[in-house]
């Protein structure tokens, strides 16, 4: 593919074969996504019937090497530039060869002929068959590509823009061999603009390529993390074998300097361990026994034995790498209106040439004349920047923002994210650290206070709420043990029921008592500020408490503050930062403190998921386009309903959070992170498409010469073609930009 015009033809054809659902084509990296029903289509299928359109395709291995193969070797790369400048070199000198054979003697010429008298000197018809035979070599050795890809179009009646620049070179070619063979007066031959318009072209291909490789070289390196072979130790014995043949609960050893090659549990030794290529944290972690360490994280400064856990494609790497991937190749709502003008665009030109042509032999009755006009209409036409303008940002932001722990799971969220005007966050897990710690168990009946902490940790051993956690390590430090809890049912936001040595259990907070209308007991004090209280009920009684006490993070409170800094989108308020509001379960003994150490006025307490859900959507009625931002299951039903949702976690589940957004990073800084770069994101395809739609508006009546003769040294073809390649090598050096955004150039709050 070429042009957002392939583009096009390969999705068409895919769309249209039975049993095909959707099919989106990347441009960018080469790539085709197809939704289909494989008891009516097999994959085979598919690359018939992009081969059918004129294309081709291979399925997608395993082993394959990522950048290569969509972008071509390294030798492949450098044949291109070879003939690239070859082309422009043999171009440069035609132009030369073809100065004695001008209709009129200009300044240049007498300067020329005094400094290459033996130039003038050769017969005219010397230097035409010599421009002929070289032009016809370099076109078939440079060119052929092009020329059998556009006959290939032409034979499944499709066009694109191989087909505008095999007409143009062609119909200049022809006409110069024509005046070659039937020399007539002193005719104008072209083969010096056939040779640099190639040349411009292949130029500008062999730069895109490369600006395309450095826009998808995050997912490369992303890719390249994974080490091939991995110490495997059998009673003892080390044995470096391929990482294929590692299988669950191996032992594997990792020595200082290299890097993990699996998800894998640290049961001797300690290390710190370098995350940053996977979460975008720089600090080096400490990992000592029963620690966990990810895939293609670097180990520093200590040998540690470790339990293999996840592999091959359900590691987290390999998670992240595939999110990347299938984001850089969505599409953006803003490509939409491309993609419709690319659909007809190249027809539309090749109309316009034919008009030019017309109009031109009409007015001036110049073949000549005419023939270059249509040629340069035909060569500056080309769709390949409007087809690069948003896919190009998007690759590179996608691959930016997962080297900051920033996962954008397409060009759809990356929009949304970008326009927002109030944004909802969670208390625990977001603001908070997540991990709150218990202070103390109170019995407020003839239960033991131990009893109490031995049930509680039964019935929350399996939880995964930061409560549970809380109550399980209390238990453990303590040195208790417990029996094992049965028919353990979790009720969302509000805590758990279970059956505990034949008594039934009940944990949660003040919501679920009144829900199972077990009343509170009199005499007791509310909890502190900042403090969270879980109730346990025995057989329907209270018989205790538990308060536990989380810590604000430290970044929270001034990511808040950027946060209100950020200007809102919504109509009438653009002077106004977003509108910054936190939602939780606990409660408001324990939420306001935090909401007051974290610069948030806007606190609602005591929501059960429902609630929270609730809350956003009146928000959204109010005409305000939302974000939420969360880290549990009970927050899924409000991140999936906001118009944006930010998922903070950490471990192998990230992949199934419900957000648009995952923050591998859990901190709060990194939110206005992720808005800042979604907005300069924006901002550059809305330059890209700007820049390739003020091109084409301008270039293309430049060179019908509408303006002539004013601007008269447009016309050239060969100028035309190197403004052609200057389009797109612009719009993808613009997009390259995105590789050196830093969240360090976020705003920082005014003072006052």
């Amino acid at each position: 593919m070429t042009c957002a015009a392939c583009q096009h033809h390969v999705e068409e054809a895919l769309r249209s074969t039975e049993g095909v659902e959707s099919a989106r084509v990347d441009l960018m990296a080469h790539r085709a996504s197809v939704v289909f029903d494989p008891t009516r289509a097999q994959p085979e299928k598919l690359v018939e019937a992009i081969r059918g359109a004129g294309y081709d395709a291979v399925l997608p291995r395993a082993d394959a090497s990522g950048l290569d193969d969509r972008h071509g070797s390294a030798e492949t790369m450098g044949s291109a530039w070879i003939k690239a400048w070859t082309m422009l070199i043999a171009g440069a000198v035609a132009m030369l060869l073809a100065m004695p054979l001008g209709s009129e003697m200009g300044a240049i010429d007498h300067a020329l002929m005094r400094a290459l008298p033996w130039l003038y000197a050769l017969p005219p018809g010397v230097l035409r068959w010599t421009l002929l035979i070289m032009t016809a070599i370099l076109m078939v050795w440079a060119g052929g590509s092009i020329f059998s890809n556009a006959v290939r179009g032409l034979r499944h009646h499709t066009t694109n823009m191989n087909t505008l620049v095999a007409l143009g070179t062609s119909v200049a070619f022809l006409y110069s061999a024509y005046c070659t063979v039937r020399p007539a007066g002193n005719r104008q031959v072209y083969f010096d603009a056939v040779l640099l318009i190639l040349g411009f072209l292949l130029l500008g291909k062999a730069l895109e390529g490369r600006a395309k490789r450095r826009a998808l070289a995050a997912l490369d390196s992303l890719s390249r993390l994974r080490p091939m072979n991995a110490r495997r130790i059998v009673d003892g014995i080390e044995t470096v074998v391929p990482l294929d043949e590692i299988r669950p609960d191996d032992h594997v050893l990792i020595l200082p300097g290299e890097r993990f090659p699996v998800d894998a549990t640290i049961i001797e030794g300690r290390t710190s361990v370098d995350e940053s290529m996977l979460t975008g944290e720089s600090t080096p972690l400490a990992r000592e026994p029963g620690g966990r360490v990810l895939a293609g994280s670097l180990n520093y400064d200590g040998a540690v034995l470790c339990r293999a856990e996840s592999l091959g494609e359900a590691t987290m790497l390999a998670q992240i790498t595939r999110m990347v991937e299938q984001a850089q190749s969505s599409r953006a709502p803003m490509e939409r209106l491309a993609d419709r003008a690319s659909s007809i665009f190249v027809p539309v030109v090749l109309g316009l040439a034919l008009l030019t042509f017309i109009v031109w032999m009409a007015v001036t009755r110049s073949l000549s004349l005419a023939l270059a006009n249509t040629v340069a209409v035909l060569v500056i036409a080309c769709p390949c920047a409007m087809g690069l303008a948003v896919p190009a940002a998007l690759t590179v932001a996608v691959g930016r923002g997962a080297q900051l722990g920033v996962l954008f799971k397409g060009g759809e969220a990356l929009e949304r994210l970008a326009h927002l005007d109030a944004i909802v966050l969670d208390k625990t897990g977001t603001l908070t650290i997540g991990r709150p710690v218990l202070k103390s168990v109170h019995a407020t009946s003839n239960f033991a206070e131990s009893d109490l902490l031995r049930w509680a940790a039964a019935a929350e051993e399996r939880s995964n709420h930061p409560l549970a956690h809380a109550v399980v390590d209390y238990a453990r430090e303590r040195g208790l043990t417990w029996p094992p809890a049965a028919d353990v049912q979790i009720v969302p936001g509000r805590g758990l029921t279970a059956t505990i040595d034949g008594h039934e259990c009940l944990l949660g907070n003040q919501a679920l008592l009144a829900e199972m209308f077990i009343a509170l007991p009199s005499g007791v004090s509310p909890p502190p500020d900042g403090v969270t209280r879980l109730w346990i009920a025995m057989d329907g009684a209270v018989a205790g408490y538990f308060d536990a006490r989380d810590a604000l993070r430290a970044d929270a409170a001034a990511a808040v503050a950027m946060l209100r800094h950020l200007p809102s989108e919504h109509a009438g308020g653009r002077d106004q930062g977003l509108r910054v509001v936190m939602l939780t379960g606990d409660s408001p003994a324990a939420a306001e403190p935090i909401a007051r150490q974290a610069g948030i006025s806007e606190v609602e307490a005591g929501l059960d998921p429902a609630g929270k859900l609730a809350r956003i959507r009146a928000l959204q009625k109010s005409g305000l386009r939302v974000a939420m931002v969360g880290d549990g299951i009970n927050d899924a039903g409000a991140l999936a309903q906001a118009d944006a949702g930010i998922a903070m976690g950490t471990g192998a589940d990230l992949a199934q959070e419900a957000g648009d957004v995952l923050l591998l990073r859990t901190q709060p800084s990194a939110i206005p992170a992720a808005l800042d770069l979604a907005r300069a994101t924006l901002r550059v395809m809305r330059q890209n498409l700007a820049w390739a739609a003020v091109y084409n508006l301008l270039g293309i009546p430049l060179a019908a010469g509408l303006l002539y003769p004013a601007f008269h040294i447009l016309l050239s073809p060969w100028i035309a073609a190197a403004a052609m390649a200057f389009s797109s090598v612009s719009v993808l050096t613009n997009s390259l930009r995105l590789r050196r955004w830093q969240p360090a150039s976020l705003l920082q709050p005014k003072a006052g």
